[in-house]
């Protein structure tokens, strides 16, 4: 697979290109925002995923992102960014960014955002963790091989969270990616998720609360 990462930062370019490329991947690498628009401005780019920068010379990375999905919805964007600003992150979203991590990161947590959306892309057609499976197609769960029965919101939920498996996911992401702007009260997640616990209570999959960083679903 080709990714694409736009980055005007020479040291960090080249340490996220060599990482990316460690784990198989083809990386085609852009340090100026006016190159990356031209680049994804015409359908059939042939990219996998595009990693992008928000703070670009040219044109801006939110510029970029806007031009992309205005005939491209599908190829999948992680946006990288130095901003604290939960605007430009929002803005981002709403302009059809598929994930954004804020500088500085951990490259393990970049390498595993960028399986997760390429997994989303090209889904299997089940996912597991540990002895936990979700049939795709079918929208159903087994926990080691019995069916597991889930209200509508538990079953989003739990599906988000083992789309990210191994990877702690804040509250506002599973706002976003499991219930997409559906009203929620302010402790319903944390509802679902107790009830989620004691589901998955005394088998060899858990769902732990990371201080700081959200939940994580990991098989043990």
């Amino acid at each position: 697979m080709t990714l694409l990462l736009v980055e005007d930062d020479a040291l960090l370019a080249e340490t996220l290109t060599e990482t990316l490329r460690l784990q198989g991947h083809e990386v085609c690498c852009l340090d100026d925002g006016s190159a990356a628009h031209e680049r994804l401005a015409v359908p059939g780019h042939g990219l996998a995923l595009v990693l992008l920068d928000l703070n670009l010379p040219g044109c801006g990375g939110l510029e970029v992102l806007e031009a992309l999905r205005a005939h491209d919805r599908a190829t999948p964007v992680l946006i990288l960014t130095a901003r604290g600003a939960v605007e430009d992150r929002v803005r981002g979203l709403d302009l059809g960014a598929d994930d954004y991590l804020a500088k500085p990161f951990a490259l393990d947590e970049l390498e595993a955002r960028v399986r997760a959306l390429l997994r989303r892309r090209s889904p299997a057609a089940a996912l597991t963790a540990g002895p936990l499976t979700l049939d795709i197609r079918q929208q159903r769960f087994t926990l080691e091989g019995e069916p597991l029965t889930l209200p509508p919101r538990e079953q989003r939920l739990l599906a988000c969270l083992m789309q990210h498996a191994g990877t702690p996911v804040d509250k506002a992401r599973l706002a976003e990616e499991a219930f997409q702007g559906d009203a929620l009260g302010d402790n319903a997640i944390e509802v679902y998720v107790h009830r989620l616990r004691k589901r998955l209570a005394g088998s060899a999959v858990a769902l732990r609360t990371v201080r700081g960083l959200g939940y994580l679903l990991e098989a043990e």
